[in-house]
């Protein structure tokens, strides 16, 4: 039986239990709306804890939604330091659980119940007149079979974990890829520690050229420290590595700097075996191994591995919405207002402003597609931008149009992205750097970054 839709209070849906779904949830309960959580995994924070040994580049400071925290504190919560980088793992077990457990939040979250459409009451998606004024149709599966919910309101805050791109340079899976998903991982495995038996004395390949490829190259050449036998190959699309070295010392976020410097160091010493320029376009079985190849599979070049890590991005899974009224990017796949600012073919990290419902608003009155999954395919995102994101959203909802359209939120001068970042000195960032101190106004995404002497920074091969 479908729940009763609450005439009295905005009932709002909220699809996703991570880290910006549940400050969605924080802020509907605030605004003395119903909050319900629906979460297609069996925890909260299912996608973070399937990189839980990875660190953020953002310290606490950068992890915690004002909201959330209020709920938190009124139960009794003590912070982490704010200056202390988490990982992946301790933003679930120090934030996410207790958030979900020890707040009256707890009433309003389903675990294990995944969204399968979401529709207009009585609506179809040709169907106009009088569409605005009908609550939603959220259609879910849990253990108890399918389901549906009435909300007044829906956001999206699914993020794109589970929908990572495909190997094959244009957009599609390489042929053969999915023959061979027994020896392919997406996304950043745990090579020193769950997956380390995967891994050690095995010829590893990455494919990718961001921050979760470059981390996941660093770990593999500590494990080759461990076991000699292991080989690390870096399979990258372009034909400049050095774009992977990101911007050193003149980032505002020492982690992330310190990421680029020591990859840097580590191709340069001729640790990891660099094939650029490198489009795979087949992927099959040889003897006991596998053959990646670029071309057309017959000709040009390939290698031999026995693993391979894909580590090139996510896209937003969008079948479910099929019956709802959307306006994206058709090249980033994000709301039309923001994707100019996130698209990275046109921008640095740094020059993402704050944005909220003005931005990401859609056809469909009532709907929001939040945190990573509003960036649709762009590659950086940071969590307190959900944050401020989901804010907004809730004060349209809620009405409170001027506290919608204010932005709240101050970032660091050149930006900043969360992702993973190694276990490196922040010294390193200065040490390794060839051009000397930075200019004020230097991007911390760029490449090849300007020093105030003229020469290039840290993103210089």
């Amino acid at each position: 039986m479908p729940d009763a839709l609450t005439k009295t209070k905005k009932t709002v849906a909220i699809v996703g239990a991570g880290p910006v779904g549940l400050a969605a949830a924080a802020h509907v309960m605030e605004r003395g709306m119903e909050p319900v959580v629906l979460e297609a995994g069996p925890e909260v924070g299912h996608a973070i804890r399937q990189w839980s040994h990875v660190h953020m580049f953002s310290p606490w400071q950068y992890n915690i939604d004002k909201a959330a925290e209020r709920l938190l504190v009124a139960g009794g919560w003590n912070s982490p330091p704010l200056d202390e980088y988490p990982t992946g793992g301790a933003i679930v077990s120090q934030y996410l659980e207790p958030l979900a457990s020890r707040t009256p939040l707890r009433d309003r979250i389903r675990t294990s119940t995944r969204v399968t459409a979401i529709a207009r009451a009585g609506y179809d998606k040709m169907k106009s007149n009088g569409r605005a004024f009908e609550p939603f149709t959220v259609r879910y599966r849990n253990d108890k079979g399918v389901g549906t919910l009435k909300a007044d309101a829906v956001i999206d805050a699914s993020g794109t974990w589970f929908s990572p791109n495909p190997a094959g340079a244009d957009g599609l899976p390489a042929i053969g890829e999915e023959e061979m998903a027994a020896r392919i991982v997406y996304g950043m495995p745990d090579v020193l520690g769950a997956a380390r038996g995967r891994y050690a004395g095995k010829t590893v390949a990455v494919l990718g050229a961001g921050h979760s490829a470059v981390g996941t190259l660093i770990d593999l050449v500590r494990l080759k420290e461990e076991a000699p036998a292991t080989e690390v190959i870096w399979l990258l699309r372009g034909d400049k590595p050095e774009k992977a070295f990101g911007g050193g010392a003149s980032d505002q976020l020492a982690a992330r700097g310190a990421l680029g410097v020591a990859f840097a160091a580590l191709v340069a010493d001729g640790k990891i075996r660099v094939e650029s320029g490198f489009k795979v376009s087949h992927i099959g079985p040889e003897g006991t191994r596998m053959r990646v190849a670029t071309g057309d599979g017959s000709c040009c070049r390939s290698v031999l591995v026995d693993e391979l890590v894909v580590a090139t991005g996510f896209r937003p899974d969008l079948g479910f919405l099929r019956e709802v009224r959307l306006a994206l990017d058709p090249a980033v796949e994000a709301p039309p207002a923001l994707a100019p600012l996130i698209d990275p073919n046109l921008h640095s990290c740094g020059t993402v402003r704050p944005h909220g419902a003005r931005e990401l608003g859609q056809p469909e009155p009532g709907f929001y597609i939040a945190g990573m999954k509003s960036y649709g395919r762009a590659p950086t995102f940071l969590m307190l931008t959900g944050y401020e994101q989901v804010r907004s959203i809730v004060a349209e909802i809620a009405g409170d149009r001027d506290a919608a359209a204010k932005v709240e939120l101050v970032l660091p001068e050149t930006g900043v992205c969360s992702g993973p970042a190694p276990s490196v000195p922040a010294g390193a960032v200065a040490a390794g750097c060839c051009g000397g101190p930075a200019p004020d106004q230097a991007s911390g995404c760029g490449v090849a970054d300007v020093t105030a002497d003229g020469k290039k920074g840290c993103g210089c091969s």
